[in-house]
């Protein structure tokens, strides 16, 4: 999966946060809106260190929180201050994706219907795979055409782990 830079360029903070699926990053900015949450902790701790932004778990506790509720079954949907900074396309995308119900999966095809542009089906998937905020934004309910798992910026294995939690948390 492609993920960008882009997102952190606006973040003056990170934390890490544990969970069943395995560790996260997640990124704030200024304001205090999530700017990303990722599966990619070596990757995002270099950046981090190359642009000397500092780790603040507290900053973060509000992100870690919601999650240790959706782990606990207590949560099913978020609602935390994030900030998408991405084409008009990507941003239809990647808010039809938080239309998609915990336990439910759709494919790429099905996506770029509910978007009103069925051809874009590749396009889709570029804008599914560059999103910034996993989990959150739940790309991954997004399958292949043939029910297969595909790319997921956390693995296969994550992506599997996920939709099995949410299939038993229906």
């Amino acid at each position: 999966m492609q993920q960008s830079n882009k997102p952190l360029r606006n973040a003056v903070a990170f934390g890490l946060i544990e969970s069943r699926f395995g560790p996260l990053i997640a990124w704030i900015n200024d304001d205090g809106q999530l700017v990303r949450l990722s599966f990619h902790l070596e990757h995002d701790k270099d950046y981090a260190q190359q642009h000397g932004i500092e780790r603040c778990d507290k900053r973060i506790a509000f992100v870690a929180e919601q999650i240790q509720q959706y782990q606990r079954g207590e949560r099913r949907t978020f609602d935390l201050p994030i900030a998408l900074n991405g084409t008009p396309f990507q941003m239809r995308v990647w808010q039809e994706l938080c239309r998609i119900p915990i336990g439910e999966t759709i494919t790429y095809r099905t996506l770029a219907e509910r978007i009103g542009n069925p051809k874009a089906v590749r396009a889709v998937g570029r804008a599914n795979g560059t999103n910034p905020i996993s989990l959150i934004v739940p790309c991954h309910r997004v399958i292949g055409s043939d029910g297969s798992l595909t790319g997921y910026e956390g693995g296969i294995a994550i992506k599997e782990k996920l939709l099995n939690f949410e299939k038993g948390a229906q």
